[in-house]
């Protein structure tokens, strides 16, 4: 009987030193955003601030277009207006998330590729990026100070939401897909290959 225990506990002790450490939360978030690559979702401004009534009212679709081991686009569409990409990239030190955002002639806006990287690990459904020196200085030369304080979030909570934040002093957005109910893809983003 000794060696039968002794046995089952060797077998044990040698799974564990052979499974496989626990990923970190980064790489489980960006995991659980590149399960959702090539898939359509509508989402909605959850946030009641007035300043985004008129982006309330319009159809807000996202879609997990390109994905490689270091890279995603998410293009996000308001309306009809197909201008805005959001694109999470890993880093040395962890993710970072970039707006690119192009004219309907596939040229860069001049408020294009701000953004930040994670501070922190996050979690795996939530990261956040705190503004970057690159987009405050982008923000002071095109007039708008108010955004150099940005911090965006974004979240996968696999089979539920997927959620796209921004906040700054007196000011929050956040706009949440129903990750249950793909939709058809919508048209290629403006600047698209």
């Amino acid at each position: 009987m000794k060696h039968v225990v002794f046995a089952a506990a060797a077998l044990a002790l040698s799974a564990c030193a052979s499974a496989p450490a626990p990923s970190s939360p980064q790489d489980q978030f960006f995991a659980n955003l590149s399960a959702l690559c090539g898939q359509s979702f509508e989402g909605r401004v959850v946030t009641t601030e007035a300043a985004d009534a008129d982006f309330a009212s319009q159809r807000l679709v996202m879609q997990v277009r390109e994905c490689s081991a270091t890279e995603i686009r998410v293009p996000f569409h308001v309306g009809d207006n197909r201008s805005r990409t959001w694109v999470i990239t890993r880093t040395g030190e962890g993710l970072r998330l970039k707006h690119d955002h192009r004219h309907d002639d596939g040229s860069e806006d001049v408020l294009t590729q701000y953004g930040g990287d994670t501070a922190n690990a996050g979690t795996a459904e939530r990261q956040e990026f705190p503004v970057d020196q690159f987009s405050r200085d982008l923000f002071v030369a095109n007039n708008i100070p108010q955004s150099t304080t940005n911090v965006w979030a974004v979240e996968v909570h696999p089979g539920r939401i997927y959620a796209y934040e921004l906040r700054r002093p007196n000011r929050h957005l956040r706009v949440e897909f129903d990750l249950t109910r793909p939709v058809p893809a919508p048209p290629a983003p403006w600047g698209a290959d």
